[in-house]
Order: C-alpha cells, then sequence, then structure tokens
C-alpha cells in the first residue's frame, strides 16, 4: 500500500537524505549524494525495490513521529501491544563515508523488533551480492557496497538481511549502515550513542545562530530553516530542490520530475533568506557555488545544475519501477535544464546584488559575470521562452520572465555595476530598462481583465505574477497590481491554497505551496494583513507530522503531492514569516524587494 508522502521524514548528512516513513521503514535513500542512483526505492514502487525497515514483530497499533526539537534526529514511537518502540533515524556529519544509524529502544514492556533490510541499487533494479565481512554483512554490486553492523543476530532470509531481537524495557540496539566501495571495509568502529548525542549538539549550535524573538510561527520557521540545511550539499554549497525524483504533480499522470538538482531560479530567494536569518556562511557558500557553476560563460547558463556544479543532466526513463501511486514514467536527469528560460539571468544579477548589499566581497568573476550578463539580456529579451513553470509546449513571451530580465539591468544599474560605467553607457542601458518596464507593462496588461497575464496576448494569470511586487517591478499599490491580486484570488485560489494556473483537465495538479506564501506576501503589500495571515496557516496547515512541505498540495484528496520535501516551499514560508515580522513592525508598510 502507498505511504503518504505527510507520513515520510527526512534526515540527512549534508550530502544525501534518507526518506522514513512513519512506520520505520528506510524506501529512498540514494547514496553516495542526493543525485546517486538510489539502493532504496520502494517508494517509487514496493519492497521488491529496496527499503529497510526496522519495527516490532507484533502488530503496530499506533505509529507516530517527530524530530528531537532543533535537530534532524527523527523519532519514531511504535506501540504495539506488549510494549513501545521507540526507533531514532539519523545520520552523522559526514567523517569519510556515509553512514545512517538506527537506534530500537524499548520505552516500557518487552518488544521483539524485526530489522529487514532488502536494498537494491541502480534504482530498485539491481540486488546485491550477500557475504559476511568480520561483525557486519557486506552487500555490493559493482563498485558500490553496503556494509550493516547490528547489535543483534543477523542471517540472510531470501533476498534479505534480517535481524531479530527482544528488548526489554530501557534496552537498546543500534544498528550502523554505511557506503563504501566494494574493495573497502566501511563502519568499523563507528559508535552509534556518541554519533546521536554529536547529532543532536551539532543542530541545535546550527539553529541557535537564528533568533526568534517575538516571530510569528516560530517552530514552523526553524523546520524550514533546518530543511533547507539538509538540502545543501555540505562540500559544495549547492541547494538541492528536493531529494525526490517522480514524485507526480498530478495523481496518476506524467509530470513526474527530477528534482534532485540545483536551480539557479532559487539563487535569489535563497541567498535572502539566509541573510535574513542570520546565516551569512551558508548564503556565502551557495553565491559562490553559482558562480563557479556559471564560471565565466553567462550566454551558455543553464537553468539548473547537478550538487557539484557539473552540467550533464540527460533524462531518461526507468521502466522497471512503476512508480509512486502508479504514476509514470519514473525519470531520472531532467531535460528542462537546456532550455532558454529568461528569468535565471535575473536570478543571478539579483543573487550578487543581495550578497553584495550583505557585505559580501564583490570578486573578480561576480564583476565580469554582471557586465557580461547585462549584455547578453539586452540582446535576448525580447526572445520566447519556457517561463517558470518550465513548460514543455510552444514558446511563449511570459511576464515574469520579461520582469526578471528587466531585474538585471535595474539590480545592476543600482548597484556598483553602475557606478563602473561611463555616462554614454548608463544612459543607454537606463533608457532600455524604462523601455522593458514599458513594453510588459503595455504588452503584457489587459485593461479588460484589469490584471497582468501570464503571457503576451494572453487572457489568463498565472500564479508567477504574485512575484511582480516581490522583485520591485510594480508596488502592490499600483492599481494593475491589485487588479492582479484580485484576479489571481478569482481564478487559482482554492480553500485557502494557490494553484500555478488554471487547469481544464479532468485529474489537475495540486496547489503549488509557495505560491500560496507568495500570496501572503501580496495581501500584505496590500495592507491585507489578516488575509495574509490566513495564507501563511493555509499552507502550514498542510504540512506533514514532522513539518515537511512537499512541492503541492492535492486538495481534492488532501495529501501532499510533488517532489518532498520541496525547498522552494520552505524557502517561501520563511519569506512569508519575515514578511509579516516586517509588516507588523513596520506599522504595515513592510519591504516588497530583493
Amino acid at each position: 500500500m502507498t505511504v503518504p508522502l505527510e507520513d515520510y521524514a527526512m534526515i540527512g548528512d549534508g550530502e544525501t537524505v534518507a526518506l522514513v516513513s512513519r512506520h520505520g521503514s528506510v524506501d529512498w535513500l540514494c547514496l553516495p549524494r542526493f543525485d546517486s542512483p538510489a539502493c532504496c526505492a520502494a517508494l517509487l514502487g514496493d519492497g521488491r525495490h529496496g527499503f529497510w525497515s526496522i519495527a516490532p514483530a507484533d502488530e503496530v497499533l499506533e505509529a507516530r513521529q517527530g524530530y528531537r526539537p532543533d535537530t534532524m534526529v527523527l523519532d519514531t514511537r511504535l506501540r504495539c501491544r506488549d510494549g513501545t518502540l521507540l526507533l531514532t533515524d539519523f545520520m552523522p556529519t559526514r567523517a569519510g563515508r556515509p553512514v545512517l544509524i538506527r537506534i530500537a529502544h524499548a520505552l516500557e514492556g518487552r518488544v521483539e523488533i524485526v530489522s529487514r533490510a532488502a536494498f537494491r541499487f541502480d534504482y530498485g533494479n539491481m540486488p546485491p551480492w550477500i557475504v559476511l565481512e568480520g561483525q557486519a554483512i557486506a552487500m555490493h554490486v559493482g563498485p558500490d557496497k553496503l556494509a550493516l553492523h547490528g547489535e543483534a543476530p543477523a542471517g540472510v532470509e531470501g533476498d534479505a538481511v534480517v535481524s531479530r531481537r527482544t528488548l526489554e524495557a530501557g534496552e537498546s540496539c543500534a544498528f550502523v549502515l554505511a557506503y563504501g566501495r566494494s574493495d573497502e571495509r566501511v563502519g568499523d568502529g563507528v559508535d552509534a550513542r556518541a554519533a546521536l548525542r554529536d547529532a543532536e549538539r551539532e543542530g541545535r549550535d546550527w539553529i541557535a545562530g537564528f533568533r526568534a524573538d517575538g516571530l510569528a510561527y516560530p517552530d514552523a520557521v526553524r523546520r524550514s530553516l533546518l530543511t533547507l540545511k539538509a538540502l545543501i550539499h555540505r562540500p559544495t554549497g549547492g541547494l538541492v530542490a528536493a531529494p525526490t525524483t517522480s514524485l507526480p504533480e498530478q495523481p496518476g499522470g506524467t509530470m513526474n520530475w527530477d528534482y534532485r538538482y540545483c536551480w539557479l531560479r532559487d539563487a535569489a530567494f535563497t541567498l535572502d533568506a539566509f541573510v535574513e536569518c542570520g546565516f551569512l556562511d551558508e548564503a556565502r557558500c551557495w553565491r559562490d557555488w553559482i558562480l563557479r557553476a556559471v564560471a565565466g560563460a553567462p550566454e551558455k547558463m543553464q537553468i539548473m545544475y547537478r550538487v557539484d556544479g557539473s552540467r550533464r543532466l540527460d533524462e531518461a526513463e526507468l521502466p522497471w519501477l512503476p512508480g509512486y501511486r502508479f504514476a509514470r514514467p519514473v525519470r531520472v536527469g531532467n531535460a528542462a535544464a537546456g532550455q532558454l528560460q529568461l528569468d535565471v539571468w535575473g536570478e543571478l544579477v539579483s543573487a550578487l546584488h543581495i550578497a553584495e548589499r550583505a557585505g559580501m566581497e564583490r570578486t573578480d568573476q561576480g564583476r565580469h559575470l554582471e557586465h557580461a550578463v547585462v549584455d547578453h539580456v539586452a540582446r535576448v529579451w525580447t526572445e520566447p521562452d519556457q517561463g517558470l513553470w518550465e513548460s514543455r509546449g510552444e514558446p511563449r513571451h511570459y511576464v515574469y520572465s520579461k520582469a526578471m530580465a528587466w531585474v538585471v539591468l535595474d539590480r545592476f544599474l543600482r548597484g556598483r555595476g553602475g557606478e563602473e560605467l561611463d555616462d554614454g553607457r548608463r544612459r543607454d542601458l537606463s533608457a532600455l530598462r524604462d523601455h522593458m518596464h514599458a513594453t510588459i507593462c503595455t504588452e503584457g496588461f489587459d485593461p479588460g481583465l484589469d490584471s497582468f497575464t501570464a503571457y503576451f496576448g494572453g487572457a489568463e494569470v498565472d500564479a508567477s505574477l504574485l512575484l511582480l511586487p516581490k522583485i520591485g517591478f510594480l508596488p502592490m499599490s499600483d492599481p494593475r497590481m491589485a487588479g492582479t491580486l484580485a484576479l489571481v484570488e478569482a481564478r487559482l485560489v482554492e480553500g485557502g491554497l494557490v494553484r500555478r494556473h488554471r487547469m481544464d483537465a479532468q485529474v489537475p495538479e495540486g496547489a503549488f505551496l509557495a505560491c500560496s506564501f507568495w500570496l501572503a506576501e501580496c495581501r500584505l503589500g496590500a495592507g491585507r494583513r489578516r488575509d495574509a495571515v490566513a495564507a501563511i496557516e493555509a499552507a502550514i496547515a498542510v504540512a506533514g507530522p514532522t513539518g515537511l512541505l512537499s512541492e503541492e498540495y492535492d486538495t481534492s484528496s488532501r495529501r501532499l503531492t510533488g517532489n518532498h520535501p520541496q525547498a522552494l516551499s520552505h524557502l517561501a514560508l520563511v519569506q512569508a514569516v519575515l514578511a509579516l515580522a516586517r509588516f507588523d513592525g513596520d506599522g504595515g508598510s513592510g519591504r516588497a524587494d530583493l
């Protein structure tokens, strides 16, 4: 039976993550990093495709899951007839090879536990060869190897490594799973309980850098920040959009994409959130990752990259996986990387502008890129593109894309770059910026609808228009934005949540959760605090019990949908709550630009 996404929690070590179900099963695990092939892929299939469960042998009567406060250490309580098991899962920060630790502890009564590890490499396609290696059981396929160390007798039953042990109240049993090359021993000498203490301390020490005094929804903001921290590839600073692939945006549909990559689209939002929350190290690492990925050729800039900044994201389908809730195809890689999306140059320059405003040094590479991007955007801004939502249909002149092209010139001219121009060049770029703004307002605004439209000549709105005040294109006090907000609310809001665009399909995609937080910021800009709070609370309310948000929410089935957890959803939550704090602190004026 399919596990609802809200019943999955995430643990991670800053280089990859595992998704653990409410019943104690690791159903998604890619090793050694976020975008590596999965060795547990039951999330996209079933037990045949790789999992690791630890649970009582008896029937579970109640299952509850939650993080230890201000950490990524996960506790799962499984109550059965004769006792209650506490299962603690975490991944310590790497000191070499990745390690996943699971500690089973009998809280009360007497509990027989069963650990069943049925790993399948290559996204559930390849069973490993299983051998005894010292005190561990090793499983390997080609260059990859897993070693399972446990404080319980283990043996091979069919295609799984199975351990059983009976725990009396107060007793515990630890399991250590280590990954490495097939020619090396891994996992020896790991002290599971000491590692647990270190993991708790590291999480709490990091989040202590965020001051939430007087902030609304502090628990949701802290959980979002910890989630975002876990989605940062620690060696490089790149933030993955989500740690999963092919979780469908439409139930049973084909909108199943791989999100285990770093989108430049998230650049400005990420930097702004980390800077405002006081996490300058993470902001600087993200800025540096962007510079390394883009290098010296902005005309060849992609919308996304792998976590190490490499460019190849060739898309392929995995026919042996039936898909989450039977939504196929299951895809790895992402062909959208080759799309023309004009907004990414605006994201790049906006991110560099935020970094500069936060006091980060302006590098020679950053200066070169800014000038080169301005020249490039001045040449290509009139071209149609695939837009913010990465349409795989006909290119169009999307309003948000054009507005982000305008952002390139606006931020450049308002920052250090503008000071480096001669008077003639500054006049020319200022005139082009004004021309771009006027063109967007003329071609992208429909007086009959009293609203901006999704693209030039169109008659529909999409939720990207909610970002126009946020990027400083027009304030919410402008009547055109008031009309746009009213039409978005009339056409795209359902149950307090916002869809990206109006869907006439029989099975529409879910509400896009980040858009609901964007709606809240627009309502704040319009002075509608109560309505803004309602939007924030509607989106926070659909989070799973552990506080994680997916990409979307299906208002019909009342289930999270899309890749999980989604960085953009958590970024938007943080920014909306910070915007509410600014609104209250500034007497309702707020802040409306990046």
